[in-house]
């Protein structure tokens, strides 16, 4: 009788290459690394909205359009402008191109 509980309990599994399982582990691996890289640019754009909120009294969505168009205007990924903005207390030089030259900035 146990030897047929045995043979019910992994009758769900397949048999599968050696290869295969490989091949699906390394995908998965890539996948996870690129889930991990989205989620930490997405942190950093976010970080990025909220100084920009704060230093031109904008709204969550102003702020976002700001950085999309001084991202676009400079042919910069947007993350990589998002960290220039969370890593200085100054606006950076990028955002000269679209805010009016009498924006007024609150410097931290």
């Amino acid at each position: 009788m146990s030897t047929e509980l045995n043979r019910d309990a992994h009758a769900h599994l397949v048999r599968v290459e050696p290869s295969a399982l490989l091949r699906e582990v390394q995908r998965l691996r890539t996948e996870n690394a690129q889930l991990v890289h989205a989620l930490e640019s997405r942190v950093v754009i976010e970080q990025a909205k909220g100084v920009l909120r704060e230093r031109y009294r904008l709204s969550t969505e102003a702020a976002f359009e700001l950085l999309r168009h001084a991202a676009r205007s400079n042919r910069m990924k947007i993350h990589a402008l998002a960290g220039k903005v969370v890593s200085s207390s100054e606006t950076p030089a990028e955002f000269s191109r679209v805010l009016p030259p009498s924006a007024p900035a609150r410097t931290h």
